[in-house]
């Protein structure tokens, strides 16, 4: 536990440097929702009923943004194949690396959304539901992208092959989450059955994909 510990807050503070991903997640997140609103209009209920999507995919697209730093910097230094072959079971060490990863980059996203909801013509109410899907389904983005990070560390041009493997796996959780955001501020859907499916998606990466990254990466680097 100490080593997994020291890992990731070893992740946290890179990521948290200048030029380390997390701020560039969070810019970018900014700069989607701040452009939305002149492109659609001044039509303000428009805006509110496409507010929780247009939430939820730049929170997707900020979480794609900085998935290629995951495993990258670690195998350009040669911490990776110190990590693979640590003490530690690499399963944890990728759980570590994603939870470690999630709290630099994803909760800063979940921080934001109360503020850019107002840019939106969300109230209290919509904007705190949108949080509320975004904390149960950025755990999923993050852990389903590291099964994608870790297929494209060890291959030249690896961003592009990461994209097009993890935007499949994040299509359930948008359509989930913006369904769960969308029954808390208009209906006619009941709160609960999207959001439990989407809390559900999350266990389920959570479990699936520190041993799916772990497998990719012993493939990877053998």
């Amino acid at each position: 536990m100490t080593a997994l510990s020291a890992l990731i807050r070893r992740d946290i503070r890179i990521a948290l440097r200048v030029g380390g991903g997390a701020l560039i997640g969070v810019l970018f997140f900014l700069t989607v929702v701040v452009l939305m609103p002149f492109a659609v209009g001044p039509d303000l209920a428009l805006l509110s009923r496409l507010g929780p999507a247009i939430l939820w995919l730049g929170a997707l697209l900020a979480s794609l943004l900085t998935l290629d730093r995951l495993f990258m910097a670690d195998h350009e230094d040669g911490s990776l194949d110190l990590i693979t072959m640590s003490r530690t079971p690499l399963e944890l060490a990728c759980a570590a690396k994603a939870l470690a990863h999630w709290l630099a980059a994803g909760l800063p996203l979940i921080v934001a959304t109360p503020v850019l909801g107002l840019l939106l013509n969300l109230d209290m109410v919509a904007t705190g539901a949108v949080a509320l899907t975004l904390l149960a389904g950025t755990p999923a983005l993050t852990f389903t992208g590291m099964i994608g990070a870790a297929l494209a560390v060890t291959l030249h041009r690896g961003g592009l092959l990461m994209a097009v493997l993890v935007l499949p796996l994040s299509i359930p959780v948008l359509i989930f989450g913006v369904a769960a955001s969308q029954a808390a501020i208009v209906g006619p859907l009941t709160f609960g059955a999207p959001f439990s499916i989407l809390c559900a998606l999350s266990l389920v990466s959570l479990v699936i994909g520190p041993f799916a990254a772990a497998a990719s990466l012993r493939h990877g680097l053998d």
